[in-house]
């Protein structure tokens, strides 16, 4: 079926929509607990992607600026990594605290600077709270191997200890709730942070700063805003800078762990993904086409783990495309301020616009059919059109690399052996999802597909008490749970000798 050439979605425009400048943060360099102009008089516009308007200028920060910040972490690690985790906890709380009281102002600046329908954002900002609730407490359970005797003569205790400064790049897609998955493991374990935001979307965690500025410790997070080949660049080769952890993009990834590698320092990347979703033909349909409508479309696609890439099997392939582009036809396309029920927003910027037009063109262009979609809407804004596009050959360009927009491809498939060997050729390992009625097949698929996180039944459901993170090109490294903790902190052995 294909709805090609039907005008099936628009654009709901705002007559008025909410402005956020009363509620904007200082847009210098957060250093040492306070704003500061950066070295150089170059900024960098930031854009509302929904009109198109610049609402903000940040500085574009350079090295002599991320030395400075550097050199204020490194002075307030050394009391805050003294402190006890029941005084990190009582920090951690006092954050949450913060933006919970603050809630409005963040929600209004993450969809003014992304987009975001207010219910997405609405979400960041509550699972942000909930991060940092969730690592208050965690940080009071760190669990080690217990000490004892293990050699003759000996007591072994194992100690867990902060790694130091840590420099943090955050995507532009969660500005905030990706700035919290950072933020509240690395303080829990007594690190220090310089932070570089995506210079797309730096103002809710200037935001943030600014709001805990002289309520937490001056030093332990500052903020340097910029690009990433100059910023991120100085924070990844910085000799003082102990870990770099990254959340965006595969070529990011790469070139921080290239640039880490010579000083051997620790690296942690959450990197790209490309979700397969394994629909058996006993799967409840209607579920698995609702689940994709949720989860491949929320933040308009803009998500590593999206539910982007559908492997049907070939009995029920047509029925369950139906069943999804009946979905995917009542999402609501719009501005933050055209109601409640707006679902999609823009794209974040012309240049990804365009990508995603781009990849759009190639589909249509391999002869590949659209069953809803597949074209940009009018402007003002970025937006695209949420898109199935259905009976995707094995190996297609458009169901192997990230597209990282309102974009859902359908393939089939004749086999459970060809759905996992066609699931995990992916260069991709985030995460994946099964939908099946069948125990057995719902215990052994997912310990076969090489994803860090899969599915049964559901998809992109997050809770902070579990890690999340990739194999593969997907990068290194949990954030949220405990293990998160484990990746921020470092162990060392102290053996006593008392036989002597």
């Amino acid at each position: 079926m294909t709805l090609t050439g039907i005008e099936q979605f628009t654009v709901r425009r705002s007559s008025a929509e909410q402005s956020c400048a009363s509620v904007l943060p200082p847009t210098g360099h957060f250093i040492g607990g306070t704003f500061l102009p950066g070295s150089s008089t170059r900024h960098i516009d930031v854009v509302d992607p929904t009109t198109e308007q610049v609402i903000a200028s940040v500085q574009a920060g350079t090295a002599s600026d991320v030395d400075l910040a550097v050199e204020a972490a490194v002075a307030a690690q050394k009391s805050w990594g003294a402190t006890t985790p029941k005084e990190r906890s009582e920090v951690l709380s006092l954050i949450a605290n913060i933006i919970e009281t603050n809630r409005e102002a963040f929600e209004i600046i993450e969809s003014a600077n992304t987009g975001k329908p207010r219910t997405v954002a609405e979400d960041d900002v509550s699972s942000t709270i909930d991060t940092f609730r969730f690592m208050a407490g965690a940080s009071r359970t760190l669990t080690s191997m217990a000490g004892g005797d293990y050699a003759t003569g000996h007591t072994s205790v194992i100690l867990r200890e902060p790694v130091g400064v840590v420099g943090v790049i955050t995507p532009w897609n969660y500005p905030l709730l990706m700035a919290a998955w950072k933020i509240a493991p690395i303080l829990a374990a007594g690190n220090s942070i310089v932070l570089k935001p995506s210079e797309q979307t730096p103002l809710s965690t200037l935001k943030l700063a600014e709001l805990v500025a002289g309520r937490i410790p001056d030093g332990i997070l500052n903020v340097v805003t910029g690009q990433g080949r100059t910023v991120g660049q100085r924070l990844a080769e910085h000799p003082d800078v102990a870990l770099i952890a990254l959340t965006g993009s595969v070529v990011s990834g790469q070139a921080v762990a290239e640039t880490a590698g010579r000083s051997v320092k620790r690296v942690h990347l959450e990197l790209g993904g490309k979700a397969p979703v394994v629909v058996f033909p006993d799967a409840d349909l209607r579920a698995a086409a609702a689940g994709v409508r949720n989860a491949g479309f929320w933040n308009a696609g803009q998500d590593c783990g999206a539910a982007c890439r559908v492997l049907v099997h070939e009995s029920v392939a047509e029925e369950f495309t139906e069943h999804l582009v009946r979905e995917v036809g009542t999402l609501v396309v719009g501005a933050p301020g055209a109601g409640d029920d707006v679902e999609i927003g823009p794209m974040i910027s012309r240049p990804h616009f365009e990508r995603v037009k781009e990849s759009l063109a190639e589909a249509k262009a391999a002869g590949l059919q659209v069953a809803i979609g597949g074209s940009a809407l009018e402007g003002p804004g970025y937006f695209i059109e949420p898109t199935v596009i259905s009976k995707v050959p094995a190996g297609a360009h458009i169901a192997t690399h990230e597209i990282f927009g309102p974009v859902v491809t359908v393939e089939s498939f004749s086999s459970t052996e060809e759905a996992i060997t066609r699931a995990n050729e992916s260069p991709y390992g985030l995460s994946a999802s099964v939908w099946t009625r069948d125990s057995s097949l719902s215990l052994s698929v997912p310990k076969q597909l090489d994803f860090g996180t899969v599915w049964v039944n559901s998809h992109l459901v997050l809770a902070c008490e579990v890690p999340w993170g990739g194999f593969k090109g997907s990068g290194y490294g949990r954030d949220l749970s405990l293990y998160a903790l484990d990746d921020y902190s470092r162990t060392k052995h102290v053996m006593i000798n008392h036989g002597a």
